[in-house]
């Protein structure tokens, strides 16, 4: 019996108009979605300063790391600190396949999926028989890993790192920046509908099961370490596909940028800072997490980014928990936050 079907079979009977709002909300999710895109596309038309696109790329990338994230970390429960190997894991498939074959990104992105698709699955089944502090040690351990490998690898640039000419962006696009941005937009727009997806289908009752009481939904028939493997290559997919883009927007990538402890803590204390139980959460945490940082980077100093991503998470954890949408929630229901 699968996951599926147990739940389904444990499940009642669905009211007919319960169906019927789902669909309404499926339906306004994808017009929202077609709505976004559109309204990139015409910022790639009035917008000329660069800067524009540079802040509104690094806050969609924000999104789209945050929601591939919170696949394993917010909806499974597994804290993962190595999201910045599956990024960086990302990067350097796009990286490899423009220097190999100045491959598009349109291949570059389904690669780097695989690539973190196979990874997240490989880390899960080695590690997710251990649970807490231990999983969050092996996932560290992969970063150290994955860029050991990178310094180490003569035609990924080594230590250096690897300046890239990205291919000509088509025509219709306005201009490479205008283009990246667009992909950018557009894997963003994948990542929260395959989260959105996932929390309003059996999966996500699955993942809330499982993050509930794992000992109690292996009762249920659950099969838990089955869906802890699919959280992994899911998430892993995600990051890796936000990963891609990277090269063919700056045209140089290197290790310390990729896998470093900025790019790692953004992608925890974004769920954490909007709430992980739901996809607006990321969405919501990396808009207001990336436009401090945009601010800060302008008025102050990128150098106290991670000293601001610090501070605004501690505040978070301290006065709202579960993030801001938990925050909402308990003063709509009149409780104490």
């Amino acid at each position: 019996m699968t996951a599926g079907t147990s739940l389904m079979r444990a499940s009642p009977a669905v009211p007919t108009d319960t169906v019927q709002r789902q669909r309404l909300r499926t339906l306004a999710f994808g017009l929202g979605a077609v709505a976004v895109l559109a309204a990139g596309f015409v910022l790639t038309r009035t917008a000329e300063n660069p800067y524009v696109f540079f802040s509104a790329f690094i806050i969609i990338q924000s999104i789209a790391l945050a929601t591939g994230w919170n696949v394993l970390g917010g909806y499974a429960g597994y804290i993962n600190f190595g999201a910045a190997a599956f990024f960086g894991a990302g990067a350097y498939t796009g990286a490899a396949l423009l220097k190999a074959f100045e491959a598009s990104v349109f291949l570059a992105l389904p690669a780097a999926g695989l690539v973190g698709g196979v990874l997240g699955l490989m880390m899960g089944y080695m590690t997710l028989r251990v649970q807490g502090v231990y999983f969050a040690i092996a996932t560290i351990a992969l970063v150290v890993m994955a860029h050991t490998i990178v310094i180490n690898t003569e035609f990924l640039g080594g230590a250096s790192g690897l300046a890239l000419l990205p291919p000509e962006a088509p025509s219709w696009a306005g201009g490479p920046i205008q283009f990246i941005f667009l992909v950018m937009l557009a894997v963003a727009v994948f990542a929260v509908a395959v989260a959105r997806w996932i929390e309003v289908s059996w999966v996500g009752r699955a993942f809330r099961a499982l993050r509930a009481s794992e000992e109690a939904a292996e009762c249920a028939g659950v099969p838990t370490l089955r869906l802890k493997l699919a959280a992994c290559a899911i998430s892993g997919a995600l990051l890796a596909m936000t990963g891609a883009p990277l090269v063919y927007y700056a045209s140089f990538i290197e290790p310390e940028t990729v896998f470093g402890l900025a790019l790692a803590l953004n992608a925890i204390a974004m769920p954490l800072i909007g709430g992980r139980q739901s996809w607006p959460g990321p969405i919501i945490g990396a808009v207001l997490l990336g436009s401090l940082q945009q601010v800060a980077t302008i008025t102050i100093s990128s150098e106290l980014n991670i000293l601001l991503v610090g501070v605004v998470l501690i505040a978070f954890v301290a006065a709202a928990p579960d993030g801001i949408l938990g925050l909402v929630d308990r003063l709509r229901k009149g409780r104490a936050p």
